[in-house]
């Protein structure tokens, strides 16, 4: 496939180098030709087109990026979560009868059954198609996780366990031709392997490693790679023998693997923080319309990428802004690059009056560790690099997602 034909007006905008064209060809190859039993290697590819787009400030001049395997897991719990409802089941792949009963379609599909079933306990009612984002942001963060039940955390630790390993013995080895073929087979990480590791990866982890080549040809084509992993699996799906249910339209499928989260987990804790450094005198400025908040002024924890777009409730992400803007003007937009570069300046001052405050700091340190790479918290310069690094992201996500701006 060449690069022209990403474009709708059939006009080349990227040139890709040959090392790159042969992993364009391979990726290609992979959601349309390779033999397909399950729905593993569209979802493993959009597992890696995920992780690129959350972490598009690595790789620099490092050889290869090292993703842990849980994090991947973790992705596949999102787009797996909404087939696996207990009295209506979305079957992704052959069963067949044996003696002990059917077997199942997918390795993981009893451990993700049960996930959600305690977290519909958890949150008293019936889970949302994309519940499973919001369940991976809340683990993601301490802070959060801490709220979970222990039954919750270690039905996700399972689910993430058994994931892994089928994400190792199953699409890893068996993408592209023959076997360990696109991708090597999956090492530990310790800091002499060649690459950058996610930030968060512990040592000795399960970690895939992404040459560079692939890892800059998901960054050029991430809505190219996302539109026809969702499009290739909708179809799969739909050809999927059903047993026991009614047959699967594509429509359906694609508005369950497209749906996108809501905001209904609490900020009590940010608000409370935010509400406690106004009471001790501090203020704040709107980074959008310029308006002081204070003591006495009413106001949004905004999320700076919005929850339709990215469910990230990690404090870098969480700021006091005019409400009436927030929710009337800037809503699920993002905001365009002049006004980005305008509200820097005001983001900076923003981090610098968390830090003056011990809990929210501590949880402003953490977060921004989780996401972006080379931030010391120690640093007389960590504000302005985090705004920085926040707008970075903000500006990626904008070009790759082709997202509406204010």
């Amino acid at each position: 496939m060449q690069p022209s034909q990403a474009d709708p007006k059939g006009d080349t905008k990227m040139n890709l180098n040959p090392q790159q064209s042969s992993s364009n060809n391979i990726l290609s190859t992979i959601l349309r030709h390779d033999a397909k039993v399950t729905s593993y290697k569209i979802a493993l590819l959009r597992a890696i087109n995920d992780v690129v787009l959350s972490f598009p400030s690595l790789l620099q001049s490092q050889p290869a990026v090292l993703v842990p395997l849980r994090v991947l897991a973790e992705f596949w719990i999102a787009y797996y979560g909404p087939f696996v409802a207990g009295a209506t089941p979305i079957w992704q792949g052959p069963r067949s009868q044996r003696r002990t009963g059917m077997t199942n379609d997918m390795a993981f599909r009893p451990v993700l059954t049960r996930l959600r079933e305690i977290w519909e306990q958890e949150i008293g009612g019936v889970s949302l198609p994309a519940d499973g984002y919001v369940l991976m942001n809340e683990m993601r963060i301490p802070r959060k996780r801490a709220l979970l039940s222990a039954e919750l955390q270690e039905a996700y630790e399972r689910a993430t366990r058994v994931i892994s390993k089928t994400i190792e013995m199953q699409p890893i080895r068996y993408a592209g031709p023959g076997e360990w073929t696109v991708f090597d087979k999956p090492l530990r990480y310790q800091r002499a392997v060649a690459g950058v590791p996610l930030p968060g990866t512990q040592e000795r982890e399960q970690c895939l490693r992404i040459a560079a080549e692939i890892w800059a040809l998901f960054c050029d084509l991430f809505l190219w790679i996302e539109a026809l992993c969702i499009h290739e699996w909708s179809l799969f799906t739909e050809n999927v023998e059903q047993r026991g249910t009614e047959s699967q339209d594509r429509g359906d499928i694609y508005r369950l693997l497209t749906s996108r989260p809501d905001n209904r987990r609490p900020l009590t804790w940010e608000r409370n923080q935010i509400d406690i450094l106004l009471m001790e005198g501090h203020e704040f400025v709107c980074l959008w319309t310029q308006k002081r908040i204070g003591v006495q002024t009413s106001y949004d924890m905004d999320h700076l990428v919005p929850v339709s777009i990215y469910p990230i409730n990690e404090m870098w992400n969480l700021v006091p802004t005019d409400g009436y803007f927030n929710q009337h003007r800037k809503r699920d937009r993002l905001p365009t690059l002049k006004r980005l570069e305008t509200a820097r300046p005001i983001l900076v001052q923003t981090y610098a009056t968390y830090i003056t405050a011990q809990p929210i700091a501590a949880a402003l340190f953490e977060d921004a560790r989780l996401r972006f790479s080379g931030l010391e918290p120690q640093a007389t310069t960590f504000a302005s690099e985090l705004a920085l690094a926040t707008v970075a992201f903000m500006q990626r996500l904008a070009e790759s997602r082709n997202i509406a701006r204010f």
